[in-house]
Order: C-alpha cells, then sequence, then structure tokens
C-alpha cells in the first residue's frame, strides 16, 4: 500500500519527477504517481486528495510549474502534509511556480522544495522524514542517507 502520493499536472511533467521517484525506491519507500491537472480536470483532484488517507497516503507530494496551482488545490481537499515542488515548465523557469507554491494562505499549507532536480529530490527527503517519526523502516534508511553524508 502506496504511504506517497506523487501527482503531477500532465505526463510531461514525468522526467522532471524522477529524482523523486528514484529517491523513494532507494529509501524503500512505497508510493503512486497520478498525472491529473488542477485547471484541466479538477474534480479529479478533489477526488483524489479527499479519499488519500483513507487508501493509506501519508504524504502528498505535487509537482506543478507555471500557475502551479496543483498543490495548493490538494492541500485545499486533504489534511495530509503536502510538499510542492515548482517546475521549471513556463518561459519564467520555474520562478512563477515557486511564488505560487509558497504564497498559499494561511490554514492551507504547502511545503515547497528548489525549483527543478533539487527540489525533486528533497521532496523525497522531506516525504521520508515526516515518515520517518511513524514508519521505524523508513527511519532506519532515511538516518543511514543522513549519517552517508555527515560521514563523506
Amino acid at each position: 500500500m502506496p504511504l506517497v502520493g506523487v501527482v503531477i499536472g500532465s505526463k510531461t511533467d514525468e522526467p522532471l519527477i524522477q529524482d523523486t521517484l528514484g529517491i523513494l525506491e532507494n529509501l524503500g519507500i512505497d508510493h503512486e504517481l497520478l498525472a491529473i491537472s488542477a485547471h484541466r480536470t479538477p474534480q479529479k483532484v478533489a477526488d483524489y486528495a479527499s479519499s488519500a488517507e483513507n487508501r493509506g497516503i501519508e504524504v502528498i507530494i505535487a509537482g506543478a510549474g507555471g500557475a502551479a496551482a496543483l498543490p495548493g488545490t490538494i492541500a485545499a481537499w486533504t489534511d495530509l502534509p503536502v510538499i510542492g515542488i515548482p517546475l521549471g515548465t513556463s518561459e519564467l523557469k520555474g520562478v512563477d511556480a515557486l511564488h505560487a507554491i509558497v504564497q498559499m494562505p494561511p490554514g492551507v499549507p504547502v511545503a515547497c522544495v528548489a525549483v527543478g532536480s533539487w527540489g525533486a529530490r528533497n521532496a523525497a527527503y522531506l516525504a521520508a522524514s515526516i515518515l520517518s517519526i511513524k514508519h521505524e523502516k523508513i527511519k532506519q534508511a532515511y538516518s543511514a542517507y543522513r549519517r552517508s553524508l555527515r560521514e563523506g
């Protein structure tokens, strides 16, 4: 059963979040990947987000470019932690997405990581950190990774 839902607005965004998926796999974190658009299929986004917790999802990672409505729309429909990855898919190279994600109104938080591949990686590590509070196996894998960074 997946613990992390990874959501992108379009299948064309999938190459941009490969680092996220790879890290989740390396840490042994079950996850699912969906492409659903906040603008083109808003009801699907609402249905996904509002049912995620009942399906066992504990953290949602949402990658979005341009107007980047996806992470905020998901956060509006769930109380689960949502991590937004600003994707550099527009003429503004992700700065627009960054601003859209970090400017969520009070009460509807979305954690935001860096634009691009650093952000894609850190989204997976942040999800692991959150999950490690409850899941010992994930805590061990994440702690081992962090220890390897410190030890060089």
